[in-house]
């Protein structure tokens, strides 16, 4: 094993009727004032949202409720929900739902807990962030693991930017994590969430860092359980076996665990929050749409590499040598996003093919206006990021 540092406090409630402990934990933590981050109607038409605020009362706990969090969380909403956390005298803040709603209660947290600073400056690293509220999570939604990471990830609808912070003050103190939850979701969110959750392993699992059997073992099995089940819950959403297994993996694949020891790349996840940020398409269909195109541009820096991902995790054996093999786990695994029903190119998307100054434009904002390159497998300028984008948009 490399040399590695891991902090993963969050506290995990798993199973079935896990979010009736709220209030428990809650106090557990030192909450008194709750603020309750939700996103569309799902939360209060399921019951879930009333069911969440009645246990707070019934122990005395105030709790005030925001709703409306959009996929590609907006910046503008959040602002709003700091001043109604200061107005309402939160001392906690609880998201309710997946990624979505996890980032803006991390966002709203850091604002409330610093009055007179915009919450933008941190995640456009002006002003340092040195504390924040406390974050609580019931989750439902499988896909991002923002309920166990250091990230959170907001768009500034005004200027078209997606950005990331990573900072232990995001991690969560607990979540609650019923699988039941997740069964009314439609099939492009489970789709979007399967392919979410492999690409944080992913991202983490194409380096050339070596000597980390542990690391690249637990990445293996983690994505061939997230295969396997994501095929049995497009099936059946209801499948508590399946849609649990798809929970708890995607937590796992984003606190950390899946990537000990290694220089991460997180390159797709970058060209994807260009995409989200200039066309609002949801986060796993830009994954979905550039990761072939990233895979076939890189594979040369390291081929062995894509060999045994293409062994261990897609079972190929009979390849002819290392580049065949290298070219079938890449074209495997483009092919079980197909079969999710995921875009694989821009033609597949919401926003179709573009003209070439749309891709000019995707590329030099990913490379920050050519002020930094990206990623860590092979570290892309902004011609190297063009042609990944190039050869997606088809």
């Amino acid at each position: 094993m490399q040399s590695f540092t891991q902090y993963a406090p969050t506290e995990i409630v798993f199973g079935r009727g896990a979010e009736d402990r709220l209030a428990e934990w809650v106090k557990k933590h030192g909450g008194s004032r709750v603020m309750l981050v939700y996103g569309g109607g799902s939360a209060v038409r399921s019951g879930l949202l009333p069911k969440l605020e009645a246990l707070l009362e019934k122990e005395g706990v105030p709790c005030a409720a925001l709703g409306g969090v959009q996929p590609n969380p907006l910046l503008s909403f959040a602002r709003e929900g700091v001043v109604r956390a200061r107005e309402f005298g939160a001392d906690m803040i609880v998201a309710v739902g997946g990624g979505s709603a996890i980032d803006t209660a991390k966002a709203i947290a850091h604002g409330a807990a610093n009055p007179g600073t915009d919450i933008w400056q941190f995640w456009k690293a002006e002003r340092p962030l040195t504390q924040s509220l406390p974050v609580g999570v019931v989750l439902t939604l499988s896909a991002a693991g923002s309920e166990t990471s250091s990230s959170a990830v907001i768009t500034n609808q005004e200027t078209g930017e997606k950005r990331g912070i990573n900072t232990d003050f995001n991690r969560p103190r607990f979540a609650l994590m019923n699988p039941e939850l997740t069964f009314t979701l439609p099939p492009f969110q489970i789709a979007c969430g399967i392919v979410d959750i492999m690409m944080h392993t992913l991202d983490r699992y194409f380096t050339k860092t070596e000597g980390n059997e542990f690391t690249d073992e637990v990445a293996e099995a983690l994505l061939r359980v997230v295969i396997r089940n994501g095929r049995k819950a497009m099936a059946d959403p209801a499948d508590y076996d399946a849609m649990s297994e798809l929970m708890w993996c995607g937590s796992v694949s984003h606190n950390g665990l899946t990537g000990l020891g290694v220089v991460m790349d997180f390159s797709v996840h970058q060209l994807g929050h260009e995409l989200g940020g200039m066309f609002d398409i949801a986060h796993g269909a830009s994954l979905s749409i550039l990761w072939g195109s990233w895979a076939s541009y890189v594979r040369g820096e390291k081929p062995e590499r894509f060999a045994r991902y293409a062994e261990k995790v897609w079972g190929v054996t009979d390849a002819a040598d290392t580049e065949a093999a290298a070219l079938a786990g890449i074209e495997k695994t483009v092919d079980y996003f197909r079969e999710l029903n995921m875009p694989v190119c821009f033609s597949g998307g919401a926003m179709g093919v573009q003209p070439e100054p749309v891709i000019a434009e995707l590329a030099l904002r990913c490379s920050f206006y050519e002020k930094r390159l990206v990623g860590q497998f092979k570290k892309l300028d902004r011609e190297d990021l063009y042609n990944i984008y190039t050869a997606a948009n088809r």
